[in-house]
């Protein structure tokens, strides 16, 4: 019998509205011009390293963003030229993540899914508990924090091995943020999204 982590997300009344408001939101963010997602890169950066939670830590869990995403390649090399460990997630079989620590765009392998994956020693899934912050991809938050992710349910299992506490923040743009994002049990929510206009904190 599969293990609840392998299982994929079930599809009751919540799942099929959160497959109708991500297919919504993806279709919205193909459409973002590039030049566009660059400028708001650079923003989220700028906000989250003037952050008290990000300037106070040492260790930072975040991504490598892929697409229209909002963009991290700048944010991971400023983080790291200021001192901070950062850490990225490596997808395991069954979608959980194990960790690895990030050492510039070179120590970067492609990986499935079109993912980007650093290639140092693994930390295993539960070194995400070792950040001070939580950097983490989304499609949208609601105004209580609870976040819609892709579904494959990685980052809720992440979320839920950080301690109270800990500065868990979404990567998102101005118009994904107050949205009525549908919740299930498992469904881990976040204290802060940070967007090109500044960072909100629930």
């Amino acid at each position: 019998m599969p293990s609840p982590q392998s299982l994929p997300e079930p599809v009751g009344d919540a799942g099929v509205a959160k497959l109708a408001l991500r297919d919504q939101l993806l279709t919205a963010r193909r459409r973002r011009p590039l030049a566009e997602v660059g400028q708001d890169a650079r923003a989220i950066a700028d906000h989250l390293l003037a952050a008290p939670e990000v300037r106070r830590a040492a260790t930072v869990a975040c991504y490598v963003s892929v697409g229209t995403e909002p963009g991290t390649t700048a944010l991971l090399d400023r983080l790291t030229s200021s001192g901070k460990r950062v850490i990225l997630p490596v997808l395991l079989p069954g979608n959980d993540l194990d960790w690895a620590v990030y050492h510039g765009e070179t120590s970067l392998a492609p990986a499935g899914r079109g993912l980007l994956e650093p290639m140092s020693a693994r930390l295993g899934a539960d070194a995400v508990a070792t950040a001070d912050v939580v950097l983490v991809p989304g499609l949208a938050v609601s105004p209580t924090g609870q976040r819609l992710g892709r579904g494959g349910g990685s980052y809720d299992r992440a979320l839920a091995r950080v301690p109270l506490g800990t500065f868990t923040c979404v990567l998102l743009y101005a118009d994904e943020t107050g949205v009525a994002v549908p919740t299930e049990p498992h469904d881990q929510p976040v204290t802060a999204a940070v967007t090109p206009h500044g960072i909100l904190r629930f």
